[in-house]
């Protein structure tokens, strides 16, 4: 196998990232050794690669600075709606390399730093991921900002500045071990604190009815500083603004405390106010109703909204003076998207700031909240909902649960108008849950105080059924989507490369364009471009892993991939048995002609989820036995892919050739990795969930390994009664598979270490992943049938990509801008700040 091209040379062939000019070139290389010497006073004798990371993070966002004042400033001139887009999660990974893609910059400063002798992949590899996100919800947010800017809206990421994102994860000894993510250590180019625009958060105290209003008094301030960074649009000039806010404690103490011991202690206790901010929660599709989680919520919503108003009263660039005081007017200058119920705070925070501070009555302060917000649920498992307990709630924002009251007495008014004596519908759409623990069920303050909510497709009918039924209209369904630049562009150069050959550049904008790709299935030479393009990404990430995990990797092998946070709707467990079940074959008939294959599983568990950190144990024990039996040689190996993140899944998915999308049909909300796989030339193996049903259609079911279960057949099964031992007694490669897991034969020194894994898939499974089994091994039996037919296997690759178009998150924001937040997107360029205006 020949050796794939260097990142390098492989570029100098690659004209989709624009061409480097001469000047541009020279220019780059002294901005690149002026940024060196003088920003960070080194010298070129004593400088690391870190420095030389740093000297390039400067020279490109010098690229950005102009084109960010502008854009702010042609905000102010044109007076356009904005939307704030509020998450308490942005998972951006690296900025570096996505910079110089929207810039197109990336030729020019790869042969720059090729003529100061430095290799830009090495450079690109210093730049700490920013994982301010667990997982699909987070960067979802990440390629949402990505697409205001490309479409050229009015629009503000704004969230938590979290000093530790998402843990690292090692696996040592088998079992995973989370390290703290320490991104901030060396500093962060790309953010610029914004100080003057510091604001303060109350909590706790007590409220005061007055005859002129109600005071919430005797709180305790802490102080929320900004930090921004640029967010710039595909080569259109616009650089909108990620705003994250740090949490800092307010200079003055109180001054009882200056006695010898209390000073220190004054002192020290600022750190409590500084947590806020200090880390983010690591958990997915999972509520953790801690005090500080309600603190980080309340905190992001309350510093947001006083920009919000600040910005909304101002509208002339660098001006403090207020030129708008009419609050009639802010659903036509504010459109807030709540991302899930993390914010959900925003709605009585922004009902206290309209009734409270600015002295308007309900009903109009009402009527402006919820033509201002709209949210969008992520999720239907029970046990992701937020439900806040009311004593925590009446100590820590004792005003915002008396607006909670209020906007719950008016809406169980409005229900029992709309059904009455219907007293159990009342009940279930109470914002306050009364059985057992008093609660605040945050989804429901959502719906209620939403002109519009985003539900993936169905799911109001059973999640959301009685809210439906009140307020159909407020239900819609818009598909997520990724963005292109990052997800094919940045990551996948090569296969960006051989469609721009065929259909054009334009498709970076509107990946509809990419339909056109039909009448290049029967193409020789694009099958042959496409095939080779995925060899080439193949050997380069058999050499990362070979480093890496030292495991010898046959590149010729089938590419198996399930990338994802472990969890059991997700059903990693599902795999392990298909991969047992293909290796008892392989032992059972060592002389067949079997499709080789590389299984990779990856993906971190919450620290404090016992089940899914056992199943990581699980696939690292059955990797110790496959991978060193000689009778199976280089037909299967498994490998666990440690601390997958952003910048490993840009490694990972354009190698793949197999994506596992296998969770119980009405599980997954939507999935967005499954598009990713879909986008890079990999086929899928999935249920009929998620977004994985509009993958079929887009791509015709026929070139898709569909399997298992459909919703209907689950709600069948759930009424029937599911017993995994009729699976178990029925199916003897399923009892030999999990005979072997109990029995301690991927475990010899610890017979007994997944006993509780299989007593849980034997009695409380709620994901049925023995009733998927058969029709899962079957469909497997499938794919190696046609991997063994390497055209017709590409064919359907290019039919996969070629039905990508509506999975770009450019038009799920073009949906979203036109009919939640009625503005219109636009692909006019803005002048470049070099431009006579």
């Amino acid at each position: 196998m020949s050796k794939p091209l260097s990142d390098h040379d492989r570029k100098k062939q690659i004209s989709v990232r624009g061409l480097a000019g001469v000047e541009n070139v020279t220019d780059l290389k002294q901005n690149f050794n002026r940024h060196l010497h003088f920003t960070l006073v080194k010298d070129r004798n004593v400088a690391n690669k870190r420095d030389y990371y740093f000297a390039l993070a400067h020279t490109v966002r010098d690229h950005l600075v102009g084109r960010w004042i502008r854009t702010q400033q042609h905000y102010y001139e044109k007076d356009p709606k904005r939307v704030y887009y509020i998450s308490l999660e942005f998972y951006m990974g690296r900025t570096l390399q996505n910079t110089m893609v929207n810039l197109a910059l990336e030729n020019a400063c790869d042969e720059a730093m090729y003529q100061l002798g430095l290799d830009m992949e090495e450079l690109e590899d210093m730049e700490e991921d920013a994982g301010l996100g667990n997982g699909g919800l987070g960067r979802l947010a990440a390629c949402f900002l990505d697409s205001m800017a490309s479409l050229g809206l009015a629009a503000y990421g704004y969230g938590i500045r979290y000093e530790f994102g998402i843990f690292n994860q090692r696996i040592v000894n088998g079992w995973q071990v989370e390290e703290a993510d320490d991104w901030l250590r060396y500093g962060n180019p790309w953010e610029k604190a914004r100080p003057e625009y510091m604001r303060p958060v109350h909590f706790y105290g007590r409220t005061e009815h007055q005859s002129d209003g109600v005071k919430w008094v005797d709180t305790q301030v802490v102080l929320a500083l900004p930090y921004d960074t640029p967010v710039p649009g595909y080569r259109n000039n616009i650089v909108n603004t990620m705003r994250l806010w740090s949490a800092k404690a307010p200079c003055e103490f109180n001054l009882k405390d200056f006695n010898v011991g209390g000073y220190i202690q004054a002192v020290l206790d600022r750190n409590l106010a500084e947590n806020i901010s200090r880390v983010l929660y690591p958990n997915d599709n999972f509520f953790e109703g801690k005090e500080l989680r309600l603190k980080q919520e309340y905190f992001v919503v309350s510093a947001t909204l006083q920009d919000i108003i600040r910005r909304f009263k101002v509208s002339k660039f660098g001006s403090r003076e207020v030129t708008r005081t009419d609050f009639s007017k802010l659903p036509d200058k504010v459109a807030i998207q709540l991302n899930d119920t993390h914010p959900a705070m925003a709605i009585p925070e922004l009902m206290r700031v309209l009734v409270d501070s600015e002295k308007l009555n309900w009903e109009t302060a009402w009527d402006i909240c919820v033509r201002t917000c709209a949210y969008t649920n992520h999720t239907v498992l029970p046990e992701a909902l937020e439900r806040w307990p009311v004593d925590l709630f009446s100590h820590l924002l004792p005003r915002h649960l008396e607006i909670i009251y209020e906007i719950n007495r008016r809406h169980l008014e409005k229900v029992a108008a709309a059904f009455p004596g219907d007293v159990d519908r009342l009940r279930r759409m109470s914002l306050i849950e009364e059985v057992g623990q008093k609660r605040v069920n945050m989804a429901h303050l959502c719906i209620v105080g939403s002109h519009a909510v985003n539900v993936v497709k169905n799911f109001f009918f059973f999640s959301f059924k009685d809210f439906y039924e009140m307020e159909p209209h407020k239900f819609q369904n818009k598909t997520n989507g990724i963005t292109p630049r990052r997800w094919l562009v940045m990551c996948n150069p090569g296969l960006a490369e051989i469609i721009a050959e065929r259909i054009g550049e334009d498709f970076i904008r509107d990946l509809d364009q990419l339909q056109r790709l039909r009448d290049f299935v029967d193409d020789e030479a694009f099958i042959r471009d496409v095939a080779k393009v995925k060899q080439e990404n193949k050997l380069k990430f058999a050499v990362h892993l070979e480093e890496h995990y030292k495991v010898k990797i046959n590149p010729n092998s089938m590419f198996d991939v399930q990338v994802k946070r472990i969890h059991e709707y997700k059903r990693q467990l599902l795999n392990c048995l298909h991969i047992i079940t293909y290796y008892n074959r392989i032992k059972r008939e060592p002389n067949k002609q079997w499709t080789p294959r590389t299984v990779m599983i990856g993906g971190k568990a919450a620290p404090g989820y016992h089940t899914a950190k056992m199943i990581i144990r699980l696939i690292t024990a059955i990797g110790e036995v496959i991978n060193h039996d000689p009778v199976v040689g280089d037909r299967l190996k498994v490998i666990f892919l440690e601390n997958y993140r952003v910048t490993l899944a840009e490694k990972a998915i354009p190698a793949s050739d197999l994506s596992e999308q296998i969770s119980t049909a009405g599980t997954e909300a939507s999935g967005t990795g499954n598009m990713k796989f879909m986008l890079n030339g990999a086929l899928t193996i999935g249920t009929m969930d998620g977004a994985n049903v509009e993958m079929a259609e887009e791509a015709g079911e026929g070139n898709l390994f569909i399997f298992g279960m459909r919703v209907d057949d689950v709600d069948a099964l759930d009424k029937k009664g599911y017993h995994a031992e009729e699976y178990y007694n029925r199916l003897p490669e399923l009892k030999q598979a999990i005979d072997q897991i109990a029995g301690g034969f991927f475990s010899p020194k610890q017979p007994d270490l997944f006993k509780e894994i299989v007593n849980m898939l034997m009695h409380h499974d709620r994901f049925k992943v023995f009733a998927d089994y058969e029709d899962y091994i079957k469909c497997q039996e499938k794919v190696n049938a046609l991997y063994k037919n390497p055209k017709e296997w590409t064919k359907k690759v290019i039919y996969n990509i070629a039905g990508c178009g509506k999975f770009s998150s450019d038009r799920t924001i073009a949906q979203y801008a036109r009919e939640i937040w009625g503005m219109e997107p636009t692909l006019e360029k803005l002048p470049a700040p070099d431009d006579k205006q």
